[in-house]
């Protein structure tokens, strides 16, 4: 899920530049400049280093290697890796956070519902 060679995904090149809204039913990896709204609800999206996205976003899982301004909503996972610079708030299940990542708002844990030997 790390760069678009891993996982069959949608790419969107560092000279692409979006505004408005992108939704999808396959992953995405954008290495370009989005601004609006991404909703990927079943699939991944992944934020390239050269990638800048000012967004709320809405997907299954985020990994984030460049900058990302916004909101994340993810249900099930959040990666920041050592380049990722995040003005986020950010509603998920699990967050990994790799030293040197920046963060800056708030972090909302969600319990997992629905699933066999889940907490109550």
């Amino acid at each position: 899920m790390d760069t678009p060679g891993t996982v069959e995904a949608a790419h969107i090149g560092r000279s692409v530049t979006i505004s408005g809204e992108l939704s999808g039913s396959e992953n995405l990896y954008v290495d370009g400049t989005v601004d609006g709204t991404i909703v990927l609800q079943d699939h991944s999206l992944t934020i390239g280093p050269n990638g800048k996205v000012k967004a709320s976003v809405r997907a299954k899982s985020v990994v984030v290697h460049g900058r990302l301004e916004g909101s994340i909503h993810a249900s099930d996972r959040v990666d920041l890796r050592k380049t990722a610079v995040v003005t986020s708030d950010v509603t998920t299940q699990r967050i990994a956070i790799e030293e040197g990542a920046f963060l800056k708002g708030k972090v909302d844990i969600q319990k997992e519902t629905g699933k066999a030997g889940a907490p109550s």
